[in-house]
């Protein structure tokens, strides 16, 4: 749940469950996307920026569903 919080930022939250490369990955490709959708907003009126909280969202639902490589394992 932490690593979801922290996901504000792209990126922060796999760093944080120990997926650092994915994590930097991220980061530099939210930067891109963030220029993505700057020049897709001055194509389509501004409906490109809603393509921003769309990565956002995908990124933040990615790291609640990836597997913490740093926390033990639970045995059953």
């Amino acid at each position: 749940m932490v690593a979801l919080l922290i996901s504000v930022i792209p990126g922060l939250g796999h760093i944080y469950k120990g997926h650092r490369l994915t994590g930097a990955l991220l980061m530099l490709g939210g930067v891109f996307a963030i220029l993505a959708c700057a020049l897709a907003a001055t194509a389509s009126a501004g409906f490109g920026l809603l393509l921003i909280p769309l990565y956002w969202a995908g990124v933040m639902l990615q790291v609640y569903w990836l597997e913490d490589k740093r926390a033990p394992k639970e045995s059953t």
